[in-house]
């Protein structure tokens, strides 16, 4: 028995449709990396269909369209056998997403034309709205980590702009139609027509990143660069060994930058180092993306969004990502470090590892990685397990307690990237390097008492401007500064 295939776009949601004969199958589905789709079966044991939607829902989100990448297609027979699927779809572009379908393999990738996909077919999209006459719009044009995901500084800017100048048009950038925007934006894919229409014409661009692609400022527009994290490690120039391309590629991109966003004095001094921006204004207001650290809920929607009890413990693993590798680090087992604490292990890959890595799977584990925004996580974690990711700074601002897990702490800090100042020396929670170490610490349940005084200054040197009015200050200054009218 094998399986025939086509894709069906005529309803609101495309979908992949299996037909064969025989008996109706037990299971179809479609299994990629970071989501996976159960099909809906149909059949009287003469003929059976199978409906596999191109969307899917996560966290008790929308249905949004599949995330870009590669997905098995896997039939159960009745009998428990694999039924192959010896079908091929050509590539089909619908609304949403462009398939094609080869040796049981489905190829989900954004829907953009092909003819724009090539160097020179985004030369001449760029060289379009570069050049185009007439004045700005007044919109904001968002994007956070290379549009991965839409998180961070930029979407709690984004609900403060909603809030008190809803008149602003607001695009977000994104890497596909999967990433969730927030309510009443516009999602332009990366690389597409509307994307260079809407960078090129926005009259405020707000990102937590390099801009990478060639950036024609048009007359009247304004970066505001809000960055991604108080910094541990060297960046930019600070970065170890000279490399004069680096060095002027960091100058480039600095020079994009209208105004930066520090969190704290400390990130203030790095920053304006490290990225030789001395003469443009920084504005030291505490990070927006922290506000919701303040708020009232306690993390109640989320937890209910990810299933957990209110009476449930949780540990956040949120380790940074390496230079040398494309995946999130594997030093540590989430599925024993649950069995180990009674506690639910949330794991939070860096926004770098999204696209390359895999979805951890165990039982009491629950994968983040693709979750739309790190801060509501921090809301509902009871105890935070980093290395050295500049979520430490974020963290503290809620009081509640940090240990580290770094067990290659000595190759990070002397060959990957180093440090700004002696993590061992000032960290405000345990540092361990064994998972028996992190297992033994983490059986504290608040901050361990040889911490209590390293906790306080910590808070007391980065996190005086994490009071939940971050956001409204920073809209208020764009709003003052004429960035975007109300």
């Amino acid at each position: 028995m094998t399986a025939t295939a086509r894709i069906d776009d005529s309803g609101a949601t495309p979908a992949l449709v299996l037909s064969g004969s025989g008996a109706r199958p037990q299971a179809a589905v479609l299994d990629g990396r970071r989501a996976r789709v159960d099909g809906s079966l149909t059949g009287r044991g003469v003929t059976w269909t199978a409906r596999l939607p191109l969307a899917a829902s996560r966290w008790s989100g929308p249905l949004l369209p599949l995330p870009s990448g590669d997905y098995v297609v896997r039939v159960t027979a009745a009998d428990g056998e694999p039924v192959p699927v010896d079908a091929t779809i050509d590539e089909t572009m619908t609304p949403t997403l462009r398939v094609r379908l080869d040796d049981g393999v489905l190829h989900v990738a954004p829907p953009i034309d092909p003819a724009y996909e090539s160097g020179e077919g985004q030369a001449a999209l760029e060289r379009r709205y570069a050049n185009r006459p007439g004045g700005l719009e007044n919109a904001v044009f968002f994007e956070s980590f290379y549009g991965r995901n839409a998180s961070c500084n930029p979407r709690a800017i984004d609900r403060e702009l909603a809030r008190v100048a809803p008149g602003v048009t607001r695009y977000w950038s994104v890497v596909d139609l999967s990433v969730e925007v927030p309510d009443g934006a516009v999602p332009v894919v990366e690389g597409s027509p509307q994307w260079w229409r809407a960078r090129g014409e926005a009259r405020l661009l707000v990102v937590n990143d390099w801009l990478r692609r060639r950036y024609e400022r048009r007359p009247g527009q304004v970066v505001l660069q809000t960055w991604h994290g108080t910094p541990l490690k060297r960046l930019a120039l600070h970065r170890p060994g000279f490399d004069p391309r680096r060095a002027l590629a960091v100058l480039r991109e600095s020079r994009r930058w209208d105004v930066l966003l520090a969190q704290n004095p400390y990130g203030e001094r790095i920053m304006r180092k490290a990225y030789a921006f001395l003469r443009r204004p920084v504005w030291v207001e505490g990070y927006p993306r922290n506000d919701v650290l303040k708020g009232a809920d306690g993390g109640t929607a989320t937890r209910a969004a990810l299933g957990i009890g209110a009476d449930e413990r949780v540990v956040l693993y949120a380790p940074t990502w390496r230079d040398d590798r494309d995946e999130m680090i594997d030093d540590l087992d989430p599925a024993r470090l649950a069995a180990d604490t009674g506690a639910i292990v949330l794991v939070r890959g860096h926004s770098r590892t999204i696209l390359p890595g895999r979805d951890a799977h165990g039982a009491r584990v629950l994968d983040v990685t693709a979750y739309p925004d790190m801060s509501d996580l921090l809301v509902v974690a009871d105890a935070l397990v980093t290395d050295y990711s500049s979520v430490m700074f974020d963290f503290t601002a809620t009081g509640k307690p940090i240990f580290f897990f770094a067990p290659d702490l000595a190759h990070y800090r002397e060959q990957l990237r180093g440090f700004y100042f002696d993590l061992v020396a000032h960290a405000p929670g345990p540092l361990t390097t064994t998972q028996a170490e992190l297992t033994e610490a983490l059986a504290s349940d608040g901050i361990p008492a040889a911490y209590v005084d390293r906790y306080a200054d910590w808070r007391a040197r980065f996190n005086l401007r994490d009071d939940g009015h971050a956001a409204e200050r920073v809209v208020a200054r764009i709003l003052d500064q004429g960035f975007v009218d109300r």
